[in-house]
């Protein structure tokens, strides 16, 4: 079983901003917040802001939505297919 918790960032913040990212980057990242708050609704904007991984999402929704890692893990990925978050 895959460890979602210890993903390391490699400098990309899911959805946050650190600063200096073009206008496009930023109109993505925010239609990408948009989406992921429209299919897990228990997410807050805060939360979406906070996560800098894959991991972190993941772990996220499977705690607040008391489903297996694997289904988590499934459902992010398939979430994130054809995504770029940098």
């Amino acid at each position: 079983m895959q460890d979602i918790t210890l993903e390391k960032t490699k400098g990309t913040i899911m959805f946050g901003f650190k600063g200096g990212e073009t206008p496009e980057t930023v109109t993505r990242k925010k239609g990408y917040l948009a989406e992921a708050r429209k299919k897990w609704s228990f997410l807050t904007h805060y939360d979406l802001t906070t996560i800098k991984t894959k991991g972190q999402l993941c772990n996220m929704i499977k705690v607040r939505s008391a489903i297996s890692e694997e289904k988590a893990v499934a459902d992010v990925e398939k979430w994130m297919a054809g995504k770029n978050f940098s």
